[in-house]
Formats: C-alpha cells, sequence, structure tokens
C-alpha cells in the first residue's frame, strides 16, 4: 500500500517541478490583444475629451409664439421675512404647466426662502408654446415685503 501512495506522489509532483522550472510564456496572441485593448481605450478617452456638445438653444425659430398664462399663482405671505427684505425666484415652466426646479437667486433668509419655494411650487401654468406646441419657458419672479 505505501509503494501505491509513493507512485502517486511521485506521479502527481513530475508537473508541478515542470511548471516551477519552466512557466508557460504568454501567447502572442493574447499579449497583442491587451495591447490593442489599451490602444482602444485611450483613443476613445482622447477622443470624448474634443468631442463637440449639440446645444439645445439651436432649435428652429418659432413663427408663432404664445408666453406661458399663469392660471393659480397664491402669493406667498411674508411673515418670516422682514420688512425690505427681497426674495428673487428663477424657475422652469414645464410643458405639463407644472413649476420645476424653483431656484433662489436672491434670498431674505432661510424661513423666507423655504416658504416662497414651497408656495411657488403649488403654482400652475398653461404652458408657453411654439407654433402650437407646448415647450418649457424660464420664469422669474421678486417678492418683497414692504
Amino acid at each position: 500500500m505505501p509503494r501505491r501512495i509513493w507512485f502517486a506522489v511521485l506521479l502527481l509532483s513530475i508537473p508541478v517541478a515542470t511548471l516551477a522550472v519552466n512557466p508557460p510564456a504568454p501567447s502572442p496572441r493574447s499579449t497583442t490583444l491587451d495591447q490593442r485593448e489599451r490602444q482602444v481605450s485611450r483613443s476613445l478617452t482622447r477622443a470624448s475629451q474634443f468631442v463637440d456638445v449639440p446645444h439645445i438653444s439651436s432649435r428652429l425659430s418659432c413663427e408663432d409664439v404664445q408666453p406661458p398664462e399663469a392660471l393659480t399663482t397664491p402669493d406667498p405671505l411674508f411673515a418670516p421675512v422682514g420688512r425690505g427684505k427681497r426674495v428673487r425666484v428663477s424657475f422652469i415652466i414645464g410643458t405639463d404647466g407644472r413649476v420645476h426646479s424653483p431656484l433662489i437667486l436672491e434670498s431674505a433668509g432661510l424661513a423666507g426662502d423655504r416658504h416662497v419655494l414651497q408656495t411657488v411650487r403649488t403654482w400652475r401654468y398653461r404652458p408657453a408654446t411654439c407654433n402650437g406646441v407646448p415647450t418649457e419657458t424660464e420664469g422669474k419672479i421678486e417678492f418683497s415685503s414692504r
């Protein structure tokens, strides 16, 4: 029985020993593939840095432009804001007539800004149209307490 085990160990150790002495050389095909992948990734990175980005503002001009029409625009109460303070807000009137992305341009303090943004988000409009097609437009408004 020990002779069989010794013979099996000897048979298994020969391939391991030959691999340790002579490691397999990388195939030329895999190195060229790696080189090509690196070259392609470099060229794509370089190309993406100089790609011209088309701008949305380069749309066709409108022959018939209708501005947005206010449907419900409740005035925010300026209780938290002191006298003489102003709040300027910019927002997008979407094609659905809702206010999107309101942004404070001139602040009157955290509490006042929060109240104004909450109120502006509830506003509804009939959207602006370009040749009869609803389009997004930007709106700006200023509130002041006197």
